[in-house]
């Protein structure tokens, strides 16, 4: 071992106020999916196999049936406000607001669905900071989805956003076929995971 591989390495001393969504995207050498929540930089750890093929399977589902006014995203940025740009593994965004292929994020305003699939690392945030935020900046449509035992397919929790009170409601838990009205007619077998 050299004396170079026994130093710490040197992080970025954080700003008092903490980070923005400015520094999020003008930092240099950040790690691929680094999310800003709370000011603060989040890395992502590597994702298990059940993580990635349940956000294939939820986008190739989305996408079937998504009507021309809406895209489907997956693992983009979404500015909530100066100091928020998490990622949500899948995003369903007004096609007004895609801009073209250099594009890195998306405005709270043209999200109308943030989907978090949980991952070990990251359960608190997607679980407790993550929906809070979602619902503070209008997101109306939010969904958490967990992989459930003993047969590993995903679970998904669907919430939407009360007017009155501003945070989210649960309006459903599906567990072999999500089926849906709302924010546009889905119908995906959940089970299909097995597949892929």
């Amino acid at each position: 071992m050299t004396a170079e591989s026994t130093e710490n390495p040197r992080w970025p001393m954080p700003p008092m106020d903490g980070y923005t969504v400015d520094d999020l995207f003008t930092l240099p050498d950040l790690p691929p999916h680094t999310e800003l929540v709370d000011g603060s930089l989040v890395f992502v750890s590597p994702q298990r196999y059940f993580h990635f093929t349940t956000i294939d399977l939820l986008v190739s589902g989305l996408r079937r049936s998504v009507p021309p006014e809406l895209k489907v995203a997956r693992e983009m940025t979404v500015v909530l406000n100066r100091r928020n740009g998490p990622e949500p593994d899948i995003s369903v965004v007004r096609a007004s607001s895609k801009t073209g292929p250099m594009q890195t994020h998306f405005k709270s305003v043209d999200v109308v669905l943030a989907v978090e699939v949980i991952s070990p690392e990251s359960e608190s945030r997607d679980r407790f900071t993550k929906p809070i935020r979602y619902a503070a900046a209008g997101i109306r449509h939010f969904w958490l989805v967990e992989m459930a035992s003993p047969d590993h397919h995903p679970v998904v929790q669907v919430y939407e956003l009360g007017q009155t009170s501003g945070t989210y409601a649960l309006t459903g838990i599906h567990h072999d076929r999500l089926k849906l009205s709302v924010p546009y007619d889905i119908d995906i077998d959940l089970t299909a995971i097995d597949e892929l």
